[in-house]
This record gives structure tokens, C-alpha cells and sequence, in this order.
């Protein structure tokens, strides 16, 4: 599974700084970063609406989409699948209540503390 997420991130990465005709990628990190949040949003709502539909070809469509504009999101952070699978791992084993109150209201490791423009 992470080998896809991995080209999907390389290719990212190749999109970022290139013209903003050449890719859509391109031009949602031209666009900034309301945009690509605003696109997660979007996204989000319609994986609701798919799921709430039943429809599951469709809700993989969805999945899909919100996943791709998540890591375009991550990627304008310096972030990728990378890191979201290692915080995963890290809460492998930990309930969602306990993990949830173990928060603090920070991220662990303190991920996403630093803007894109800092990296």
C-alpha cells in the first residue's frame, strides 16, 4: 500500500514550484494553501455524502480524492503519507479514548508545528 502513496508523494513533490498549466497538482500549490483546504473540505463533504448513499464504488472514488488532496495539503507542510503511516504506527495498540486524551491538545511529536514556508 505505501509503495502507491510513495510515487503519489514523489510526484507531488515533482509538481511543486512547476507552472500551474502543466499539472492540477501545480496549480493547487500555485493557488495556496486556503485552496488545498478548501479542496480537503470539499472532498470530506462528498465522501460523507457517498457513504451516506451506500454507494461503495462510489465512496472509494470519494476516499480517493480526499486522500489526494490530503497529501497535497501535507506536502505544502513538508509532510507526507510517510508520516501519517508512522503516526499510525505509533497509536497502534493505544485506545482512541486513551490516545485522544493523551493529546494535550498538541500534536504528538509535535508534527505540523512549523509552516511550509519554515521546512
Amino acid at each position: 500500500m505505501s509503495d502507491v502513496l510513495q510515487r503519489v508523494a514523489q510526484t507531488l513533490a515533482s509538481r511543486r514550484g512547476a507552472d500551474p498549466a502543466s499539472s492540477y497538482a501545480a496549480s493547487l500549490y500555485a493557488k495556496g494553501l486556503d485552496a488545498m483546504c478548501k479542496k480537503v473540505a470539499e472532498e470530506a463533504a462528498e465522501t460523507i455524502m457517498a457513504a451516506k448513499d451506500g454507494e461503495r464504488l462510489h465512496l472509494v472514488w470519494e476516499v480517493t480524492d480526499l486522500w489526494f488532496h490530503s497529501l497535497v495539503l501535507l506536502s505544502h507542510f513538508g509532510l507526507g503519507a510517510e508520516d501519517v503511516l508512522t503516526e499510525f504506527r505509533r497509536r497502534e495498540g493505544i485506545s482512541g479514548i486513551e490516545e485522544k486524551a493523551g493529546r494535550g491538545g498538541a500534536p504528538a511529536g509535535g508534527a505540523g508545528q512549523q509552516t511550509g514556508e519554515e521546512r
